[in-house]
């Protein structure tokens, strides 16, 4: 396959679109309800490591998108596989607005399940039009399973109100 820089470029940007999306709900320093009302754990990551983290993740599932949009033609299952990997960046975004915008990690709890899910459905469509595009995603869902417990942690942590 001869590589077609514009379209991975469309691809990569797509997904930076919505990482910039997200990005708009995350909390400035010295925000009061992150930095001051929420209870998180000791083991928190820095926040320092979130940008750097997520512009690789979004990276791996911009290229990720490439390897199966250049299957287009010759292969009947990839509008399906579109379909779930466009489900699963809008639950991406979603869990963002839910936690960060809406100040709650119950709501965003329940966007994480359903993230979790989704990136797994779109690991197995992948797979099928192309196992490299599935491999590009495991660092994904094993970042979102990690933030997935740190989210109920802190759940659990602010007395699972909120």
């Amino acid at each position: 396959m001869k590589l077609n820089i514009t379209k991975l470029a469309l691809c990569i940007g797509l997904c930076f679109v919505f990482a910039f999306a997200g990005s708009t709900f995350t909390p400035v320093p010295g925000s009061e309800w992150y930095y001051s009302i929420l209870k998180k754990p000791s083991w928190n990551p820095p926040d320092w490591l979130f940008p750097p983290a997520w512009t690789l993740l979004f990276l791996l599932m911009g290229t990720a998108l490439y390897l199966v949009v250049e299957e287009w033609s010759t292969k009947a299952n990839v509008k399906g596989a579109l379909i779930v990997f466009g489900v699963q960046l809008l639950l991406n975004l979603s869990w963002s607005a839910a936690f960060f915008g809406l100040h709650s990690p119950s709501k965003a709890l329940g966007v994480i399940v359903l993230l979790w899910l989704a990136i797994v459905l779109t690991i197995v469509k992948f797979k099928a039009v192309s196992p490299t595009a599935a491999y590009l995603l495991i660092p994904y869902i094993l970042w979102v399973s990690f933030a997935s417990f740190l989210n109920f942690t802190i759940w659990q942590l602010n007395g699972g109100l909120l």
